[in-house]
């Protein structure tokens, strides 16, 4: 069980104490994000961390909150999540395309917002093309459980088509794969 005095965890000088906690939390967060949702402040603090893994275990716990968030807790840090999207960091951005992804998921709503977010990556710049091409295909990822919404969005099929054209293999497989499934509709 996760209680607030366990979050003192994460300021342990004991890597192994500091990463299991982040490894519990997920976990949690996965499979019942319920109990971790009365800690959600907790979260939004863990968001503004330097230590990077810390910061990555509060984003996706953020996008898992978004299943059980009767009080739109998480709707108030959809913006944190798409300046984090677009910040040129490989890994953090991929955090925030999980949970920009989740949380489009479970409140429709913002889906429209988040989608519009998730496809202006190929605008942003990365430390290099590799970066973005692996970020590309994170959100084709994301996006091909939205087959029945994306059907017909023109910037959308647009942002596959340009992943076609890809240098990295797995992410033009993925956006060929999905024009696929796409036309099949």
């Amino acid at each position: 069980m996760i209680t607030t005095f366990g979050f003192n965890k994460l300021i342990s000088k004991d890597p192994k104490i500091k990463y299991g906690f982040t490894k519990e939390l997920l976990k949690t967060g996965a499979n019942m994000p319920e109990s971790l949702y009365d800690h959600f402040e907790h979260f939004t603090e863990m968001l503004k961390s330097d230590n990077n893994i810390i910061k990555w275990t509060a984003i996706d716990i953020i996008g898992y909150l978004s299943a059980v968030d009767k009080d739109n807790k998480t709707d108030k840090k959809i913006n944190d999540l798409i300046r984090l999207l677009h910040g040129g960091k490989l890994i953090t951005c991929n955090h925030a395309i999980f949970a920009l992804g989740l949380i489009a998921h479970n409140k429709h709503k913002h889906r429209k917002k988040i989608f519009k977010e998730l496809l202006a990556i190929s605008k942003d710049e990365f430390e290099t093309d590799e970066c973005k091409n692996i970020a590309t295909g994170k959100v084709l990822d994301t996006i091909k459980s939205f087959l029945i919404d994306i059907k017909n969005d023109k910037a959308v099929i647009e942002f596959i088509k340009n992943a076609t054209k890809s240098r990295r293999n797995s992410t033009k497989k993925k956006a060929e794969q999905l024009l696929q499934r796409l036309k099949k509709m």
